[in-house]
């Protein structure tokens, strides 16, 4: 089975403030697929991290016709509030944070791939953390 793994971050500067999202998407051997980083607005870390997996989502449905029908998706993300709400470990209470789980939901759902929420140390998303950090820093 084919896998894809997409990196995902999220930051703020300020919470809310700036804010803005990471994602870092590879094959299984390691070779980029697509950098994405993208302010967002103003809104909390939270939000971020959560619209760093949705555009995650977003490249998987825009490249679905070149993708293997039976793909293995892997999303790490370093924040273990984030990771524990999308396994369903912890409530999402946050209207904002609901209305993008939902998102997330229905893509999964639409995709139809065998999707996986990884908690990595920081140390292991450098990639999407400097994503996110150009991103608020006007650099792409």
């Amino acid at each position: 089975m084919a896998k894809v793994i997409i990196y995902t971050d999220g930051g703020s500067r300020g919470n809310p403030g700036p804010s803005a999202l990471g994602a870092y998407i590879t094959d299984e051997s390691g070779n980029e697929l697509a950098s994405i980083g993208k302010r967002i607005g103003k809104a909390t870390n939270n939000v971020a991290e959560y619209s760093a997996v949705l555009a995650g989502f977003n490249w998987l449905l825009e490249n679905k016709q070149s993708l293997p029908k039976d793909l293995r998706v892997e999303f790490y993300m370093d924040s273990q509030l984030a990771y524990s709400q999308l396994v369903g470990r912890y409530k999402v209470k946050n209207p904002v944070l609901r209305n993008i789980l939902f998102e997330i939901r229905i893509k999964e759902k639409e995709l139809g791939f065998d999707t996986y929420y990884m908690h990595v140390p920081r140390e292991q998303n450098k990639k999407a953390d400097a994503l996110v950090n150009m991103a608020l820093d006007f650099k792409i």
